[in-house]
């Protein structure tokens, strides 16, 4: 089966699996999402949930989080991993906001990732889910599946994009990575999962990715 094909045999599933995938991270609005997607790093969405409600309560605006010190921040994001350096980027990107934004959270990419902290993957998730800007972020999970599944090579996560990108039409983007994550979760875990059985494994996956999972 040609990659486009198998590309649109998978969006018709996960639309129907997943036809209006919710924003797994609790957020108030721009500011507080970037804060969340910053946190979510090496961090399970389900923790990052669990610590921000009380730093949102502090720091709701930037204008509140960079008035907090960043040991208050690291006290409240504690239990997330990194999370020393995350209360630095954290409050070194509400003064950055405040200072060259109007305190306010930029729908540009390239501006996105100026600030500390915020990577390509973080910046794309602020576009599409803030702002709905057509993106495609790619997370280890939609970076795993991708390769599995043989819509691309898994050389790197900026290569998978790109090939995911190709795959599927642009109206789609921003509710196809979410589908995908939560398929991930759901139906395809990294170890310890058995091709055959699994709805979009069992005939996407390649042969050459068969033989690496019976491996591990």
């Amino acid at each position: 089966m040609k990659r486009q094909e198998k590309a649109d045999r998978i969006g018709v599933m996960l639309d129907e699996l997943y036809p209006e995938p919710p924003i797994p991270l609790d957020h108030r609005d721009s500011f507080t999402l970037l804060i969340a997607v910053l946190l979510s790093a090496q961090t399970t969405d389900k923790k990052v949930n669990e610590v921000t409600p009380a730093l949102f309560e502090a720091g709701p605006t930037p204008q509140r989080m960079a008035a907090l010190s960043v040991d208050v921040i690291r006290d409240h994001i504690r239990q997330v991993g990194l999370a020393p350096t995350k209360a630095k980027n954290i409050q070194a990107l509400a003064q950055r906001l405040i200072d060259d934004f109007d305190a306010e959270v930029p729908a540009d990419l390239a501006a996105l990732e100026s600030l500390p902290g915020v990577g390509h993957k973080t910046a794309s998730v602020v576009m599409c889910q803030a702002f709905g800007v057509p993106a495609f972020p790619v997370d280890t999970h939609i970076h795993r599946l991708a390769a599995r599944w043989g819509l691309s090579n898994g050389k790197n996560v900026d290569t998978t994009e790109r090939d995911l990108k190709r795959v599927f039409p642009r109206d789609t983007w921003n509710r196809r990575h979410l589908q995908i994550i939560y398929f991930g979760r759901e139906y395809c875990p990294a170890r310890h999962h058995d091709l055959s059985t699994c709805p979009i494994c069992s005939w996407a996956a390649t042969k050459k990715r068969i033989a690496e999972e019976a491996k591990r």
